[in-house]
């Protein structure tokens, strides 16, 4: 077979694919959804630790083995790009704690009800008021305030206090007795508060938090089957970042290089937000020296990929400490395990599962990006997207509902056509070379004295 036709057998088939792989993009699923975040579960405790209730829930679902989240990797950007399909610098909610050059204004864990640093972007929740169903929020970020003038239907004022079964029995309620209710979150602070208490790599500790985890996962699951929800409603399980230990040994002490005159602190650790107070310039170069592990940017300057630079509220210098490394003023280690770290590290990195009526059984992928996740729920729930970073392609195979064939697989199976058919023709062309062979005695091949050109048949 020549190389120009195989190359046309090849394009055809993955045409093919790509025709399957375009699915049913009409098709919807308006069951219920349910959105569950475990705080700083870091991915890979799935595979240092034991969750059979965890494992079960995603063995006949999906599971999504690593997040790509989005910098910088602390709760509150996070849990918004989940809400989102937006990059921090496109939502607003860039840090745990903020500053508002034009207003002012201060945000921050304790003072974070304000809608001025919410209403620049449309979470999930509001889209699906919006478009005349109902949502719910227990103790999910942002879901206990007014966002573009709407709140979900049913929700709980944040308490940390709250136990994990109530916020589930609240959620259970509503989804039950309300059949209008199409999305529902649900946030709980573990294993977060254990692995920055204790550090991650402290297994005693860690081994009794995501124990408990995983048993708040079995209960959910009863819940759910008692209620009759389980089977015909969707449910992902997620997390919003990962963790790292850290140690009183690698401190980078900002004392030690500038003078507290010279700048104001919004923010600090492991990525520093600094206002200069006279003379930028002399203060970024004495920051960009400071120390090996940290790494100064001017605003302008902060890389690509790390989409943190266009927005009012990011600061004219922005600190980024290496992986398990910790900026303070001057003084001890504020905590044993943090995030907030470059998000291309796999420690910063949660994982996702799915189960439910819209989701394949037994599906693996290796990573998304948790701004895929937004386009995602909007295609099960039937609502439209908000403009959004995300992308639906990168995560649509994990539907039951699209036609999804492995590139890999076709062109295997190409080159495996093709071997059959080079052979089939070699066989073919040796028995005509046969069949038309004169039929005459053998004749001896010899070389005349001569000629020193090719042998001739005699």
């Amino acid at each position: 077979m020549h190389i120009k036709a195989f190359l046309i057998l090849l394009a055809t088939c993955y045409q093919s694919a790509i025709s399957l792989n375009a699915g049913n993009g009409t098709q919807k699923d308006l069951s219920p959804l349910l959105l569950v975040s475990f705080d700083g579960f870091r991915a890979d405790y799935l595979k240092n630790y034991s969750f059979p209730n965890l494992q079960k829930f995603f063995s006949d679902g999906v599971h999504i083995e690593h997040l790509t989240n989005v910098f910088i990797t602390k709760t509150f950007p996070n849990h918004y790009s989940l809400a989102t399909g937006l990059y921090a610098e496109s939502h607003g909610i860039l840090a745990s704690r903020m500053y508002d050059p034009s207003t002012k204004k201060v945000f921050s864990i304790q003072n974070d009800s304000d809608p001025f640093w919410w209403n620049e972007a449309t979470p999930i929740w509001v889209s699906v008021e919006e478009q005349g169903y109902k949502s719910a929020a227990a103790m999910w970020p942002g879901t206990d305030l007014m966002i573009q003038n709407h709140t979900p239907t049913y929700f709980l004022k944040y308490d940390y206090k709250v136990s994990f079964r109530e916020r589930l029995g609240n959620i259970t309620k509503w989804l039950t007795e309300d059949e209008s209710v199409k999305f529902a979150t649900l946030y709980w602070e573990e294993p977060d508060h254990t692995g920055h208490t204790f550090g991650p790599e402290n297994t005693t500790e860690m081994r009794k938090a995501l124990k408990e985890v995983d048993e708040n996962i079995g209960l959910l699951m009863q819940q759910l089957n008692e209620t009759g929800l389980w089977g015909r409603i969707n449910v992902i399980i997620t997390s919003d970042h990962g963790m790292v230990q850290c140690s009183q040994d690698r401190l980078i002490k900002l004392d030690q290089c500038i003078n507290r005159s010279s700048y104001t602190v919004v923010d600090l650790t492991p990525v520093g937000a600094i206002i200069p107070l006279s003379e930028p310039s002399a203060l970024y170069k004495n920051l960009s020296k400071c120390h090996p592990h940290m790494k100064a940017y001017l605003k302008n300057d902060i890389p690509d990929k790390l989409h943190y630079r266009n927005n009012e509220r990011i600061q004219p210098i922005i600190l980024v400490a290496d992986e398990g490394w910790t900026i303070v003023q001057q003084g001890n280690l504020p905590r044993l395990g943090d995030h907030g770290y470059d998000n291309s590290l796999r420690s910063m990195h949660p994982f996702l599962a799915a189960h439910g009526p819209a989701f394949r059984k037994g599906y693996r992928m290796e990573s998304i990006n948790s701004v895929d996740l937004y386009p995602l729920m909007c295609h099960i729930l039937g609502i439209s997207e908000k403009p959004n970073n995300g992308s639906y392609s990168h995560i649509r195979c994990a539907l039951v509902s699209e036609k999804c064939t492995d590139l890999a697989v076709v062109v295997g199976i190409v080159i495996g056509v093709f071997i059959v058919l080079t052979t089939i023709t070699f066989l073919f062309r040796l028995m005509k070379n046969r069949e038309l062979s004169p039929s005459r005695p053998f004749a001896r091949l010899e070389l005349q004295e001569d000629d020193d050109d090719d042998p001739l048949l005699e």
